[in-house]
């Protein structure tokens, strides 16, 4: 149910702000956001998985807190950051 290195090195390539980022929201909040996905599709077939449920609340619950965070910084990049992951409508 996680990601393979190779898309979470590819999630860090892309959203980095600089070479060797791997601690900004932007990074952070693109690789919970792929992890999210991924359980999303999980639960359509278990749907009774309640320990797996639990943690996707923790990282809807986290990346929440990073996207919060990053608008209170800079409403500019909170904007290009939902818009390049479609998160928002």
């Amino acid at each position: 149910m996680s990601i393979t290195p190779e898309l979470k090195a590819q999630l860090i390539k892309e959203y980095a702000t600089k070479p060797g980022d791997t601690g900004s929201p932007e990074v952070q909040v693109a690789i919970l956001t792929s992890r999210i996905k991924t359980l999303t599709e999980h639960f359509k077939t278990n749907k009774k998985d309640n320990h797996s449920r639990r943690g996707l609340l923790k990282m809807v619950a986290l990346r929440r807190k990073l996207l919060d965070y990053a608008k209170s910084k800079d409403v500019a990049r909170y904007q290009d950051l939902i818009k390049r992951l479609g998160i928002r409508r």
